[in-house]
Protein backbone atom coordinates (compact mmCIF):
# COMPACT_ATOMS: atom_id res chain seq x y z
CA UNK A 1 0.00 0.00 0.00
CA UNK A 2 1.43 3.41 -0.96
CA UNK A 3 2.69 5.50 1.96
CA UNK A 4 0.34 8.40 1.18
CA UNK A 5 -2.68 6.10 1.25
CA UNK A 6 -1.57 4.70 4.60
CA UNK A 7 -1.23 8.19 5.99
CA UNK A 8 -4.77 9.04 4.85
CA UNK A 9 -6.41 5.80 6.01
CA UNK A 10 -4.75 5.48 9.43
CA UNK A 11 -6.52 8.40 11.18
CA UNK A 12 -9.86 7.32 9.71
CA UNK A 13 -9.43 3.80 11.08
CA UNK A 14 -8.42 5.13 14.49
CA UNK A 15 -11.46 7.44 14.54
CA UNK A 16 -13.82 4.61 13.63
CA UNK A 17 -12.33 2.40 16.35
CA UNK A 18 -12.81 5.17 18.91
CA UNK A 19 -16.42 5.67 17.82
CA UNK A 20 -17.02 1.90 18.01
CA UNK A 21 -15.61 1.84 21.54
CA UNK A 22 -17.94 4.69 22.54
CA UNK A 23 -20.89 2.89 20.96
CA UNK A 24 -20.15 -0.28 22.91
CA UNK A 25 -19.79 1.72 26.13
CA UNK A 26 -23.04 3.59 25.47
CA UNK A 27 -25.00 0.47 24.62
CA UNK A 28 -23.84 -1.23 27.82
CA UNK A 29 -24.14 1.62 30.31
CA UNK A 30 -26.74 4.18 29.18
CA UNK A 31 -30.49 3.98 29.73
CA UNK A 32 -31.29 3.45 33.41
CA UNK A 33 -34.85 4.80 33.31
CA UNK A 34 -37.82 3.07 31.67
CA UNK A 35 -40.90 5.22 30.99
CA UNK A 36 -44.02 3.98 32.77
CA UNK A 37 -46.39 2.60 30.14
CA UNK A 38 -49.39 3.57 32.28
CA UNK A 39 -48.21 6.99 33.39
CA UNK A 40 -50.76 9.66 34.20
CA UNK A 41 -50.50 12.62 31.80
CA UNK A 42 -51.31 16.17 32.87
CA UNK A 43 -52.34 18.02 29.68
CA UNK A 44 -51.81 21.38 31.41
CA UNK A 45 -48.20 20.69 32.43
CA UNK A 46 -46.75 22.31 29.30
CA UNK A 47 -49.40 24.95 28.72
CA UNK A 48 -46.84 27.78 28.92
CA UNK A 49 -43.25 27.04 27.86
CA UNK A 50 -40.19 29.27 28.05
CA UNK A 51 -37.09 28.57 25.96
CA UNK A 52 -33.57 29.87 26.55
CA UNK A 53 -30.80 29.47 23.98
CA UNK A 54 -33.24 29.13 21.09
CA UNK A 55 -30.80 30.56 18.54
CA UNK A 56 -28.31 27.74 19.16
CA UNK A 57 -28.33 24.35 17.45
CA UNK A 58 -29.76 22.57 20.53
CA UNK A 59 -32.22 25.30 21.52
CA UNK A 60 -33.56 25.51 17.98
CA UNK A 61 -34.63 21.87 18.26
CA UNK A 62 -36.26 22.45 21.64
CA UNK A 63 -38.19 25.41 20.25
CA UNK A 64 -39.32 23.36 17.25
CA UNK A 65 -40.67 20.64 19.56
CA UNK A 66 -42.59 23.18 21.64
CA UNK A 67 -44.03 24.88 18.55
CA UNK A 68 -45.36 21.56 17.23
CA UNK A 69 -46.89 20.38 20.52
CA UNK A 70 -50.71 20.75 20.54
CA UNK A 71 -50.84 21.11 24.34
CA UNK A 72 -48.48 24.10 24.36
CA UNK A 73 -50.58 27.25 24.18
CA UNK A 74 -47.93 29.93 24.69
CA UNK A 75 -44.18 29.94 24.06
CA UNK A 76 -41.88 32.60 25.47
CA UNK A 77 -38.41 32.91 23.96
CA UNK A 78 -35.86 34.82 26.02
CA UNK A 79 -32.97 35.80 23.79
CA UNK A 80 -30.38 38.39 22.80
CA UNK A 81 -30.96 37.84 19.09
CA UNK A 82 -33.38 36.18 16.73
CA UNK A 83 -33.48 33.32 14.19
CA UNK A 84 -35.69 32.23 11.28
CA UNK A 85 -37.65 29.89 13.55
CA UNK A 86 -38.15 32.54 16.21
CA UNK A 87 -39.26 35.02 13.56
CA UNK A 88 -41.73 32.60 12.00
CA UNK A 89 -43.11 31.65 15.40
CA UNK A 90 -43.56 35.28 16.34
CA UNK A 91 -45.26 36.06 13.02
CA UNK A 92 -47.71 33.20 13.54
CA UNK A 93 -48.51 34.33 17.06
CA UNK A 94 -47.18 31.06 18.48
CA UNK A 95 -44.10 32.67 20.06
CA UNK A 96 -43.65 35.73 22.23
CA UNK A 97 -40.12 37.12 22.06
CA UNK A 98 -38.41 38.81 24.99
CA UNK A 99 -35.20 40.55 23.93
CA UNK A 100 -33.00 40.24 27.00
CA UNK A 101 -29.46 41.35 27.79
CA UNK A 102 -28.77 40.79 31.48
CA UNK A 103 -29.10 37.08 32.26
CA UNK A 104 -28.46 37.65 35.95
CA UNK A 105 -31.51 39.89 36.27
CA UNK A 106 -35.02 38.76 35.30
CA UNK A 107 -37.12 41.46 36.95
CA UNK A 108 -38.63 42.47 33.61
CA UNK A 109 -39.96 38.92 33.17
CA UNK A 110 -41.63 38.61 36.57
CA UNK A 111 -45.24 39.01 35.31
CA UNK A 112 -44.61 36.33 32.68
CA UNK A 113 -42.88 33.95 35.09
CA UNK A 114 -46.06 33.69 37.16
CA UNK A 115 -47.66 31.82 34.23
CA UNK A 116 -44.76 29.60 33.07
CA UNK A 117 -45.00 25.82 33.51
CA UNK A 118 -41.99 24.49 31.63
CA UNK A 119 -38.54 25.96 31.05
CA UNK A 120 -36.18 24.51 28.42
CA UNK A 121 -32.68 25.77 29.17
CA UNK A 122 -30.15 25.39 26.35
CA UNK A 123 -28.31 28.64 27.03
CA UNK A 124 -24.57 28.08 27.12
CA UNK A 125 -21.25 27.86 25.32
CA UNK A 126 -18.31 25.52 24.90
CA UNK A 127 -15.59 25.49 27.55
CA UNK A 128 -13.16 25.80 24.63
CA UNK A 129 -14.54 29.19 23.62
CA UNK A 130 -14.31 31.11 26.92
CA UNK A 131 -12.15 31.24 30.03
CA UNK A 132 -13.18 29.32 33.15
CA UNK A 133 -14.61 32.29 35.03
CA UNK A 134 -16.77 33.29 32.07
CA UNK A 135 -17.93 29.69 31.71
CA UNK A 136 -18.99 29.65 35.38
CA UNK A 137 -20.76 32.97 34.95
CA UNK A 138 -22.83 31.60 32.05
CA UNK A 139 -23.51 28.06 33.28
CA UNK A 140 -23.95 28.71 36.99
CA UNK A 141 -24.88 32.36 37.60
CA UNK A 142 -27.39 32.62 34.74
CA UNK A 143 -29.59 29.59 35.51
CA UNK A 144 -29.40 30.03 39.29
CA UNK A 145 -30.46 33.68 39.00
CA UNK A 146 -33.36 32.63 36.77
CA UNK A 147 -34.63 29.84 39.02
CA UNK A 148 -34.34 32.13 42.05
CA UNK A 149 -36.54 34.75 40.37
CA UNK A 150 -38.99 32.17 39.02
CA UNK A 151 -39.53 30.68 42.47
CA UNK A 152 -40.10 34.15 43.88
CA UNK A 153 -43.00 34.52 41.44
CA UNK A 154 -44.38 31.00 41.32
CA UNK A 155 -44.13 27.83 43.42
CA UNK A 156 -47.31 26.00 42.41
CA UNK A 157 -46.87 23.09 40.02
CA UNK A 158 -46.88 21.83 37.44
CA UNK A 159 -43.42 23.41 36.98
CA UNK A 160 -40.31 21.89 35.47
CA UNK A 161 -36.82 23.16 34.66
CA UNK A 162 -34.97 21.19 31.96
CA UNK A 163 -31.26 22.02 31.79
CA UNK A 164 -29.12 20.60 28.96
CA UNK A 165 -25.93 19.96 30.93
CA UNK A 166 -24.34 17.35 28.65
CA UNK A 167 -22.47 14.08 28.97
CA UNK A 168 -19.50 14.29 31.32
CA UNK A 169 -21.22 16.61 33.77
CA UNK A 170 -20.11 15.67 37.28
CA UNK A 171 -20.15 17.80 40.46
CA UNK A 172 -17.01 15.94 41.58
CA UNK A 173 -15.34 15.77 38.17
CA UNK A 174 -11.75 16.60 37.34
CA UNK A 175 -12.69 19.38 34.92
CA UNK A 176 -14.07 22.65 36.20
CA UNK A 177 -16.75 22.82 33.50
CA UNK A 178 -18.08 19.43 34.63
CA UNK A 179 -18.16 20.57 38.27
CA UNK A 180 -19.87 23.83 37.31
CA UNK A 181 -22.70 22.13 35.47
CA UNK A 182 -23.02 19.35 38.04
CA UNK A 183 -23.14 21.91 40.83
CA UNK A 184 -25.90 23.77 39.01
CA UNK A 185 -27.94 20.55 38.73
CA UNK A 186 -27.61 20.00 42.49
CA UNK A 187 -28.34 23.60 43.41
CA UNK A 188 -31.48 23.81 41.26
CA UNK A 189 -32.78 20.57 42.78
CA UNK A 190 -32.12 21.90 46.28
CA UNK A 191 -33.86 25.21 45.52
CA UNK A 192 -36.88 23.32 44.18
CA UNK A 193 -37.37 21.23 47.33
CA UNK A 194 -40.70 21.92 48.97
CA UNK A 195 -42.11 23.68 45.89
CA UNK A 196 -44.04 22.57 42.82
CA UNK A 197 -40.87 22.74 40.73
CA UNK A 198 -38.97 19.71 39.43
CA UNK A 199 -35.46 20.24 38.09
CA UNK A 200 -33.86 17.89 35.56
CA UNK A 201 -30.37 17.68 34.13
CA UNK A 202 -30.03 16.28 30.61
CA UNK A 203 -26.62 14.69 30.21
CA UNK A 204 -26.92 14.30 26.47
CA UNK A 205 -24.12 13.26 24.13
CA UNK A 206 -24.44 14.49 20.53
CA UNK A 207 -27.61 16.50 19.96
CA UNK A 208 -28.11 16.51 16.23
CA UNK A 209 -29.36 19.87 14.95
CA UNK A 210 -32.76 20.17 13.30
CA UNK A 211 -33.12 19.14 9.67
CA UNK A 212 -32.96 22.80 8.66
CA UNK A 213 -29.48 23.09 10.21
CA UNK A 214 -28.06 19.62 9.55
CA UNK A 215 -25.73 18.56 6.76
CA UNK A 216 -23.98 15.44 5.49
CA UNK A 217 -21.43 15.55 8.31
CA UNK A 218 -24.02 15.74 11.09
CA UNK A 219 -26.10 12.95 9.57
CA UNK A 220 -22.98 10.80 9.18
CA UNK A 221 -22.06 11.36 12.81
CA UNK A 222 -25.62 10.50 13.80
CA UNK A 223 -25.39 7.24 11.86
CA UNK A 224 -22.09 6.32 13.53
CA UNK A 225 -23.21 7.11 17.08
CA UNK A 226 -26.73 5.71 16.89
CA UNK A 227 -25.80 2.12 17.87
CA UNK A 228 -24.51 3.35 21.22
CA UNK A 229 -27.54 5.57 21.88
CA UNK A 230 -25.17 8.52 21.90
CA UNK A 231 -27.14 10.78 19.56
CA UNK A 232 -30.56 12.38 19.69
CA UNK A 233 -32.15 14.92 17.32
CA UNK A 234 -32.71 18.29 18.96
CA UNK A 235 -36.45 18.12 18.37
CA UNK A 236 -36.59 14.69 19.99
CA UNK A 237 -34.76 16.03 23.03
CA UNK A 238 -37.43 18.71 23.30
CA UNK A 239 -40.14 16.06 23.01
CA UNK A 240 -38.51 14.10 25.83
CA UNK A 241 -38.63 17.21 28.01
CA UNK A 242 -42.29 17.79 27.21
CA UNK A 243 -43.10 14.16 27.98
CA UNK A 244 -41.28 14.23 31.31
CA UNK A 245 -43.06 17.47 32.22
CA UNK A 246 -46.44 15.95 31.41
CA UNK A 247 -45.69 12.91 33.59
CA UNK A 248 -46.00 14.97 36.76
CA UNK A 249 -46.03 11.97 39.10
CA UNK A 250 -43.28 9.88 37.51
CA UNK A 251 -39.78 11.35 37.89
CA UNK A 252 -38.80 13.18 41.07
CA UNK A 253 -37.06 16.52 41.33
CA UNK A 254 -33.32 16.21 40.69
CA UNK A 255 -33.51 13.25 38.29
CA UNK A 256 -30.61 13.10 35.83
CA UNK A 257 -31.50 12.05 32.29
CA UNK A 258 -28.85 10.42 30.11
CA UNK A 259 -29.01 10.25 26.31
CA UNK A 260 -30.68 6.83 26.16
CA UNK A 261 -33.26 7.96 28.72
CA UNK A 262 -34.07 10.98 26.54
CA UNK A 263 -34.49 8.71 23.52
CA UNK A 264 -36.91 6.51 25.48
CA UNK A 265 -39.06 9.43 26.61
CA UNK A 266 -39.04 10.97 23.14
CA UNK A 267 -40.40 7.68 21.77
CA UNK A 268 -43.06 7.62 24.47
CA UNK A 269 -44.03 11.16 23.49
CA UNK A 270 -44.21 10.27 19.80
CA UNK A 271 -46.32 7.18 20.49
CA UNK A 272 -48.69 9.18 22.66
CA UNK A 273 -49.15 11.80 19.94
CA UNK A 274 -50.16 9.09 17.45
CA UNK A 275 -52.93 7.75 19.67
Amino acid sequence: MPLLLKILIYPIVVLLLVIAAFDIWGALTLGKITPDENALIDPTANRVVMVFGATGSVGDGLLKAAMEDPDVKTIHVVTRSTSPRIDSGQASGRVQVHMHKDFENYDSLRPVLRTVNTVMWALGTSSLQVDEDTYTWIHVNFPIAFVTTWLEERTEGPMSFHNVTGMGTDPEGDQRWARDKGGTELQVAKMAEGTGLRGFGYRSAFVRPTSEQSNVLTYTLEFLLKPGKLVIPGKSLGQAMLEISARTQELPNGTLIDNADSIAYARAYQQRQMQ
